[in-house]
């Protein structure tokens, strides 16, 4: 073990892609991933449970990944707290820690990007830009090199990340199952961010018409509405009486992110806003005579 390997617990924290690959030679199999960006909160440590009870073999990668943020963006405040980050994760039985330095994902002369076609372009995609999701699809693409998981897991609130990390794999012939697990709530129903750390007291409180907005849709949907633009005017009418503005409110296929005029199926309710400097995102799935998850 040299000076930029560490261990915390029955945890070993490393730093190169070299050192990884050596403490993983021999690592009793199925390998679970669960990337992060580190801030961890309840919604991370369910998918680290989730791991941990799946997996002989717990990785947690902590990178905040500078090819996801476009310029103006929150790069250089994003929370990042390694030490609380790596006593929850040893807490939560992580056999792994994989926190490297950007130059160790992306040294000099790096010049590749993996790009998903069609569903990056679309709500986050827009909003965020194209280079949003190439940075995304390539550094998983990375991690999943790297470690040679058999399992990879990610959260529901992420929805269209989820679908360009789950086509990512599908057409490069990836052998890894991912793995997305349903989103983490405060009791309020606002979805557990990092970015929530962002958020003023009153803006704390403005936020949970997200979640009130989109299950306000969805319970449209599945009382038997049929016209996508009546459910979406009913869940703005929420936002509008907080005077928020979502940067998009959508209701789409839940696998091509189509958007649709008529319910016909399960449906994906998303939507964006801002509060303050904190940008916000969220979605639930609806079914027709289901309960909306």
């Amino acid at each position: 073990m040299n000076d930029t390997t560490t261990v915390a617990g029955a945890m070993a924290t490393l730093r190169t892609i070299a050192e990884l690959r050596e403490a993983l030679r021999d690592a009793q199999a199925p390998v679970g991933l669960v990337p992060t960006m580190g801030a961890l909160h309840e919604g991370h440590l369910a998918l680290l449970e989730r791991a941990r009870a799946e997996c002989a073999t717990v990785v947690m990668s902590l990178f905040v990944n500078p090819a996801q943020f476009a310029p103006g963006e929150d790069l250089g405040s994003y929370p990042r707290s390694e030490r609380a980050d790596g006593a929850l994760a040893a807490a939560a039985g992580v056999d792994f820690l994989f926190a490297p330095a950007p130059a160790e994902i992306y040294p000099d002369g790096f010049a590749t990007s993996v790009h998903i076609a069609g569903i990056s372009d679309t709500l986050e995609g827009a909003a965020r830009g194209a280079q949003h999701f190439d940075g995304v699809a390539t550094v998983v693409t990375k991690l999943l090199n790297i470690v040679s998981p058999q399992i990879a897991y990610f959260g529901q609130k992420d929805a269209q990340q989820a679908l360009v990390i789950k086509r990512l794999v599908r057409d490069l012939d990836m052998p890894v199952l991912i793995e997305i697990c349903p989103t983490v709530r405060a009791a309020d129903g606002l979805a557990l961010s990092s970015r929530n750390a962002y958020l003023s007291a009153a803006d704390r409180t403005r936020a949970t018409a997200l979640h009130r907005a989109l299950s306000v849709a969805a319970q449209r949907i599945e009382g038997g509405e049929r016209d996508s633009a009546t459910a979406r005017a009913a869940a703005l009418e929420v936002l509008e009486a907080e005077a928020i503005a979502p940067e998009y409110l959508e209701i789409a296929d839940p696998e091509t992110l189509a958007p649709l005029k008529i319910v016909e199926g399960p449906v994906l309710i998303a939507v964006a806003a801002r509060f303050g400097g904190a940008r916000l995102i969220d979605n639930v799935i609806a079914t027709p005579g289901q309960e909306p998850r």
